[in-house]
């Protein structure tokens, strides 16, 4: 019978297992769309933003304030055009940065809007959707309008007057 021995450092032994514990964690929460990278360039920032499923979306505009139907109410294809100019596209693309959101890194890509009814608009108006942008599992943008024909749209920060 042979026997082995080794001296272990275990200060070196814990590192290494809790930097192993890190990085596990971080590709499982990367995984199941919990954490992901904001920006299709950028490995600098993380966005908890996730679009993934109406499940994600939903829990998204609930942390804005907004009470919102629990499936959309409609999902379809949006082309953002490669020109946005000021003239056509000034207003909402003000109306997304209000938000935080920068449509222009999306211009020529096609995203998916889903359409959910908000339950609890401050001035109790029925007939107001909100709307949220997702490409590759990312919201990207979004806003709150009413389907009313004089109707408004807002961004997505929940009015606080």
């Amino acid at each position: 019978m042979m026997v082995i021995t080794a001296k272990v450092q275990w200060k070196k032994l814990i590192l290494v297992v809790v930097a192993a514990a890190a990085i596990i964690l971080a590709a499982v929460l990367m995984g199941t769309g919990v954490i992901s990278f904001e920006g299709e360039d950028s490995a600098s920032a993380f966005s908890t933003k996730s679009g993934k499923d109406d499940a994600s979306r939903v829990a998204y505009l609930t942390s804005l304030g907004w009470e919102v139907s629990e499936t959309a109410l409609s999902a379809e294809d949006i082309y953002i055009p490669e020109e946005l100019d000021e003239a056509t596209y000034g207003d909402y693309l003000a109306l997304q940065e209000e938000a935080g959101f920068d449509l222009t890194k999306y211009a020529g890509k096609t995203v998916i809007r889903y359409t959910y009814e908000v339950l609890n608009y401050p001035t109790g108006e029925s007939g107001v959707v909100a709307g949220l942008l997702v490409y590759k599992d990312k919201i990207i943008g979004g806003e709150v309008m009413s389907v009313q024909l004089d109707g408004f749209i807002q961004s997505l920060i929940y009015p606080t007057e």
